[in-house]
């Protein structure tokens, strides 16, 4: 995330070495598809959440699923990579048990994560 220093904070991936990086061959969408794909693609870009690589070692497609509001939502598919890395035996903690536990406080705070990408 811009703005965030990588010496406090870095997210790395824990990929199995036996494992050889898998580029994903190009899927083609139709003209609306492709319309949505570069609209998000740009506002990712202005909001410094993504940058373009030249020659990166793991390539994941696109897909895009269709929200209630009849707008795109672009996902990618890590099926590959997923496979690649370790299992966390430590899981994030329920959610419904984090918003339960604040009940009784007079602030709370959470991160506005409505698009999905954070």
């Amino acid at each position: 995330m811009s703005g965030i220093d990588p010496a406090v904070a870095m997210h790395r991936l824990y990929i199995d070495t036996n494992f050889t990086p898998v580029k994903q061959e190009k899927r083609l969408f139709n003209d609306e598809k492709n319309a949505a794909i570069r609209e998000e693609v740009q506002a990712l870009l202005k909001a410094q959440a993504i940058c373009e690589l030249k020659f990166p070692t793991w390539v994941a497609n696109l897909v895009l699923v269709k929200k209630p509001n009849n707008k795109w939502r672009m996902c990618t598919d890590f099926t590959n990579l997923n496979k690649a890395c370790p299992k966390d035996f430590y899981p994030l903690t329920c959610l419904g048990c984090l918003v339960d536990g604040s009940a009784d406080h007079e602030v709370f705070d959470f991160m506005d994560a409505s698009r999905g990408y954070h």
